[in-house]
């Protein structure tokens, strides 16, 4: 199974064929537009399945299957948490229970970014299994970025999802530090000199069992489409 987890910078309709070469089983796509207004050109491949969820038409978050797999969007969503979505995935090689994430929330006074995620995984308590589980997507964070005084900061969730056994699958296939990431997911502004590493997936270890690879898209291919660089995860599943 390869999952692909991208913020495409709006527009996915004019960017998908440069991910489909990757042959993704499911794309998680942030800043996604309306399936309405997800006019493919004739040549690209169109999505099996589609799950799209956003307040904005132009700007939210779509998860897209190329092979057997369909979605279900969870009747637990919980709006306050309108871009982390817990999923059922059913029909192909394996179901699980996958969260989308999009960690862009500007209704939040009081944690915009990583501290949605922190109140989404204590409010998801009981979905958030030890055994058929990922959490991918933008997450808008990193260590470095630690509030020390906020409880929702990134080394927390980092390490409340480990508690169950979850674990980001590119810290384990590259055998990073969190905050010392080799690979860039995010150039700031698309500057070159501006890295940071802030989008992730996150595996119950059933899944790290099967990780076969990861590849981070580099600054001089994908800068062109957007500032994030995609995550690409193969499962030997």
């Amino acid at each position: 199974m390869k999952l692909i987890a991208w913020n495409c910078n709006m527009a996915f309709r004019k960017k998908a064929e440069f991910i489909l070469p990757f042959n993704p089983d499911i794309a998680v796509i942030s800043e996604c537009e309306n399936p309405e207004n997800l006019k493919f050109p004739p040549n690209v491949q169109l999505p099996s399945d589609i799950l799209w969820y956003g307040s904005n038409l132009h700007k939210g978050i779509g998860i897209f299957s190329y092979s057997d797999y369909r979605f279900q969007l969870l009747d637990c969503h919980n709006p306050a948490f309108k871009n982390i979505l817990p999923i059922a995935v059913t029909g192909g090689k394996i179901d699980f229970t996958l969260f989308a994430i999009w960690a862009n929330n500007l209704e939040d006074k009081d944690g915009q970014y990583v501290t949605q995620i922190w109140k989404a995984i204590n409010y998801y308590e009981e979905l958030i299994k030890e055994t058929k589980t990922i959490l991918t997507g933008d997450f808008n964070s990193n260590t470095i970025w630690d509030k020390p005084k906020r409880e929702g900061n990134h080394t927390t969730v980092v390490n409340k999802l480990s508690e169950k056994n979850i674990f980001s699958t590119y810290h384990k296939y590259f055998n990073q530090i969190q905050g010392k990431e080799e690979h860039p997911t995010l150039y700031m502004y698309r500057h070159e000199n501006k890295p940071y590493h802030i989008d992730y997936c996150f595996a119950s270890n059933d899944f790290i069992e099967l990780l076969e690879s990861i590849d981070v898209g580099t600054y001089k291919d994908w800068t062109m489409l957007s500032d994030h660089k995609p995550l690409i995860i193969n499962f030997n599943i």
